[in-house]
């Protein structure tokens, strides 16, 4: 369901269906609703949208299953986004922004690396280049979103070699980044799966020398 089945508006005064706890965590039919203001509301349903698209991508992350995931109505989605597309939009800038603006460029590489190979934490732009390989291909619009996302990340890699050829460097960085996360996170390949975050950077980014000389090299793990 991705929003076309009728739904109960909030309730007037609140971001709070009608059947939605109260201010005691019982269900809406006793008690004051509990207020909560539209900056919250609209945390709630990015970070659930960022945790579902991760999960499952575009076209199977429900509008239903990311407002049920936020614990607000289905029609707060699209009084704060609009449709599921622009939500989706705003995951991946959210996501993939933040991580490319915090982060030195000689650390992007690792730092997005580890958010595909851990994939469990909550914070969207651990999960940025999750949600992109999950989504790849479900429309041309998304199709089209994801691969800008990684325009910006191969240019940030870029920079990390001197090489007349850096742009065609930092594509393949990306490129073998995004197919260990696809092995990982979306086929389950052993060992790969359950090897260590640890183990596999220090593998990867010592490798990764020949194309992008400036990138710091992972110690491996103790042992």
């Amino acid at each position: 369901m991705d929003g076309s089945e009728p739904v109960a508006g909030p309730v007037p005064g609140t971001d709070l269906a009608p059947d939605e706890p109260g201010a005691d965590g019982a269900p809406g039919t006793g008690g004051a609703p509990r207020r909560r203001g539209a900056q919250g509301t609209r945390l709630l349903l990015l970070e659930a949208a960022a945790a579902l698209f991760a999960e499952r991508g575009y076209e199977r992350a429900t509008v239903r299953d990311i407002a049920e995931r936020a614990g607000v109505n289905q029609a707060l989605l699209f009084r704060y986004f609009g449709s599921k597309k622009a939500l989706f939009g705003e995951v991946v800038a959210l996501g993939g922004q933040e991580q490319l603006h915090s982060t030195p460029p000689g650390e992007l590489f690792e730092v997005a690396l580890r958010g595909m190979l851990g994939h469990r934490g909550t914070d969207p732009a651990d999960r940025a280049l999750e949600t992109f390989l999950r989504s790849i291909g479900d429309s041309d619009e998304i199709t089209t979103a994801v691969r800008e996302m990684g325009d910006d990340y191969a240019r940030v890699l870029a920079t990390l070699s001197a090489a007349d050829d850096r742009g065609l460097r930092a594509d393949l960085a990306l490129s073998w980044m995004l197919g260990i996360g696809l092995m990982r996170v979306v086929v389950g390949k052993q060992p790969l799966a359950d090897a260590d975050p640890d183990a596999v950077c220090a593998l990867v980014t010592g490798a990764l020398g020949t194309l992008l000389e400036d990138l710091p090299r992972s110690a491996p793990p103790p042992g």
